[in-house]
């Protein structure tokens, strides 16, 4: 497996990826996740074009992507996603660990506590979560974006490694 910077010809892909890895959240009945838009192609270029879009690749083409970007002198990590069919196989790890190695500050992200794959993931990986009173102005106004979009119907947080 390879990861590399997405190609602007892979973007409805990553969609498709979106979709896949959407999947999982039906099946413990978050189905209003699992139905979520993914990122337009709009977004998807814009996180390529800042060098913030990469795609883990096997030999059938990409297989799960993450999308980062600066938020508050940090590296927010957007998105991270799997295809369903190849879930537990390392390559939500690898891509996390790129994120990680490339970052020159501390990486944040937001996520839903109690699911598995998520907040009990990032513990694991050495991220902590964050009091209300330590999110910075950007990590706020993503969480207010996340209420808006109703994703606070279970519960999330702001996690920061390093």
């Amino acid at each position: 497996m390879i990861i590399r910077p997405a190609r602007p010809s892979e973007l409805t892909v990553l969609q498709d990826i979106e979709r896949s890895a959407g999947m999982l959240f039906a099946e413990i009945g978050m189905s209003e996740v699992a139905n979520d838009d993914p990122p337009s192609l709009d977004e998807l270029a814009s996180f390529a074009d800042t060098g913030g879009c990469w795609v883990a690749v096997d030999d059938n083409g990409p297989v799960g992507y993450s999308l980062d970007g600066p938020v508050d002198g940090a590296v927010h990590l957007h998105q991270l996603s799997v295809r369903h069919d190849r879930t537990r196989r390392g390559i939500g790890s690898a891509l996390l660990a790129h994120v990680l190695e490339r970052a020159d500050s501390a990486v944040t992200l937001t996520t839903f506590v109690d699911v598995p794959w998520n907040g009990p993931y990032y513990l694991v990986r050495g991220f902590r979560c964050l009091s209300p009173d330590e999110e910075t102005p950007g990590l706020r106004a993503l969480r207010d974006e996340e209420r808006a979009r109703g994703l606070d119907r279970w519960p999330r947080a702001c996690m920061r490694f390093r």
